[in-house]
C-alpha cells in the first residue's frame, strides 16, 4: 500500500507560496524575477493577445505533468504563472462569451 506524501503539519504548495498580489500592471520591469534575481517570465501585461493565449495553452497543457512529477518549487512556479496570466486575460476580457452549456444548473 502505498503511503501519503502529506504529513500532519505540513501545509499544501499553495499555502507554502507566497500569495501573488495581482499588482502585474504598476511593475516596470518587462521581465519578471524574484528577490533573488530568478527569471520568471515576461510580465503578462507586455504580451500581445496571442502571445498571452499561446502561453496560456502551454501551462494547461502541461498542468496535469506538472502538478503529478515536478518539484514543489516547480510546481508553485506553474500555480504563480497561472494566475498571472489568467488575471491579465480576464483584465483585457471581462466580457468575454460564456458557452451556455458550460452553466451548471441553478
Amino acid at each position: 500500500m502505498t503511503e501519503s506524501v502529506h504529513r500532519s503539519g505540513d501545509s499544501s504548495t499553495e499555502q507554502r507560496m507566497p500569495e501573488w498580489d495581482g499588482d502585474h500592471v504598476h511593475r516596470a520591469a518587462t521581465v519578471v524575477t524574484e528577490t533573488d534575481g530568478e527569471l520568471l517570465g515576461v510580465d503578462p501585461a507586455d504580451l500581445a493577445d496571442d502571445d498571452l493565449v499561446r502561453e496560456l495553452q502551454s501551462l494547461h497543457r502541461t498542468r496535469l505533468d506538472t502538478l503529478r512529477h515536478a518539484a514543489d518549487s516547480a510546481l508553485a512556479n506553474h500555480l504563480r504563472r497561472t494566475a498571472e496570466l489568467e488575471t491579465e486575460y480576464l483584465a483585457r476580457h471581462p466580457g468575454r462569451e460564456v458557452d451556455p452549456h458550460r452553466l451548471r444548473d441553478a
